[in-house]
């Protein structure tokens, strides 16, 4: 047995949130490469970065015939145990699914230095252990084309901007988002109002509902999230008021057909597929970052965009194309961003 992360210190049953494999007979299970991961909060019903790493690992799986699972976290203090599970059941390749279980990924690799972590959208930089791969995504890519989208199609000439909590990984889309409407605006030859605000969670969706609410009953009319399942409430809000959402992570057109503009994707299906067949491969992915962008089609927009003007849509592929070729570098932070907009006008 793995050595525990975490100490139990009272009698009686822990019990763990609610687990799901794929390609898990128990006849061979055993012989096969196993590859896992913890959710966040958010769940893996969440409908957007969850739900993205659980679709790319179940999909691994499928194609590789190895297996696949994962462990939802109802609270954060589930993070410890749900890790310290996976690394009892000798998975190959663990994963932390957001930037929430870093510090637990990086105290259970220590722990377990023959077992493979990875973390979904956090870097170690230097101290990234060994048996640590840090999977990071240039969102900044994806956030600044559906702002761009957004300074292109706003009638009110106001959007808005939900984050889930002021991290650095949610600076990348609300300053990569900042600079596309930006961008647009000049353009246009216009001013276009962003307003922001945070939700403080990444799991409640009545508080993006109110927020995005009185967004739109202040003048907005086209709101992007990036706060996990509080976005869903701000699908709902601009369903309620005939408005525009933009879905973060993945497409969420599903959720509001006709009142979600686009999304800015943040495919992390893709990267879990790439980092669980590497080192199933044999390849040394361990003590290094790995960063995701347009180039390796691991952010973008949907490929279906029927909410979005034709012409808009041809201009933000040109953009697209723009970045791709290192001609615009979207901001990650507020001091990129600043120098950004003085480049700019």
């Amino acid at each position: 047995m793995k050595r525990a992360i975490s100490v139990v210190l009272s009698l009686g049953l822990v019990l763990l949130s609610a687990g799901c494999s794929v390609n898990n007979d128990a006849r061979d299970e055993d012989s096969k490469f196993k590859v896992a991961m913890v959710t966040d909060t958010g769940g893996v019903n969440d409908q957007s970065f969850n739900s993205s790493a659980w679709l790319g690992m179940s999909n691994f799986a499928l194609r590789t015939n190895t297996v696949a699972r994962y462990i939802e976290s109802a609270q954060s203090s589930d993070y410890i145990i749900n890790i310290d599970k996976l690394a009892d059941e000798n998975c190959n390749l663990i994963w932390g699914i957001g930037f929430a279980l870093a510090d637990v990924v990086k105290q259970a690799a220590r722990v377990n230095p023959e077992l493979n972590y990875a973390i979904a959208d956090y870097s170690y930089g230097d101290d990234t252990l060994d048996n640590i791969t840090s999977v990071v995504f240039r969102a900044e890519e994806s956030a600044f084309i559906v702002g761009y989208i957004a300074g292109k199609t706003t009638k009110t000439n106001s959007v808005g901007f939900v984050g889930g909590m002021k991290t650095v990984v949610i600076d990348q889309f609300e300053y990569g988002f900042r600079a596309g409407v930006d961008y647009a605006a000049k353009e246009l030859g216009k001013k276009i109002d962003i307003k922001t605000q945070y939700a403080e969670s990444f799991s409640d969706a009545a508080k993006g509902k109110a927020i995005a609410s009185m967004m739109f009953l202040n003048g907005c009319d086209i709101v992007l999230h990036a706060a996990g399942g509080v976005g869903v409430g701000v699908i709902e809000a601009a369903k309620e008021s005939g408005n525009f959402a933009i879905g973060a992570d993945s497409d969420q057109r599903h959720l509001a057909p006709d009142n979600v503009l686009t999304s800015a994707i943040k495919n992390v299906g893709k990267s879990v597929d790439i980092v669980s067949t590497k080192l199933m491969n044999g390849d040394k992915i361990g003590g290094q970052t790995m960063s995701f962008g347009l180039k390796e089609d691991c952010v973008g927009i949907p490929e279906e965009n029927p909410n979005v003007a034709p012409n808009v849509l041809e201009s933000a592929y040109k953009v697209e194309k723009l970045i791709m070729d290192g001609k615009i570098v979207p901001p990650k932070n507020i001091e990129e961003y600043n120098n950004f907009v003085k480049n700019l006008y």
